[in-house]
């Protein structure tokens, strides 16, 4: 199963860590861990290398995770709201392989 853990605070996301496998099909054919992986890089990059707004970015076996530092644009903000919408839209077709979990984080 994929885990999809939003980081908010004071009502806005702020970042996300995205790991595991949806295991839906065997490797190189499965379309929910491809839209995922693809939607997450395509965050990413967006915000660092379109907006050049500060983020911490990591990359690992099985987890991508992002976390918006000080001074982002409203942009990173709306395209992280877009992406968790995104996912959302997913996890209703394909419930068993996606699970999406929300944490607030304390100031």
């Amino acid at each position: 199963m994929i885990t999809a853990l939003f980081f908010c605070r004071e009502d806005r996301l702020t970042g996300f860590d995205i790991s595991g496998h949806s295991d839906y099909a065997e490797a190189g054919y499965d379309v929910v861990c491809a839209s995922v992986s693809s939607a997450a890089q395509l965050v990413c990059n967006t915000i660092t290398d379109y907006f050049r707004d500060p983020a911490d970015v990591r990359v690992g076996d099985n987890i991508i995770s992002l976390r918006l530092g000080e001074g982002c644009s409203e942009h990173s903000y709306e395209l992280l709201s877009s992406f968790e919408k995104h996912l959302e839209f997913i996890s209703e077709d394909y419930a068993e392989d996606i699970d999406l979990i929300h944490e607030t984080e304390v100031t």
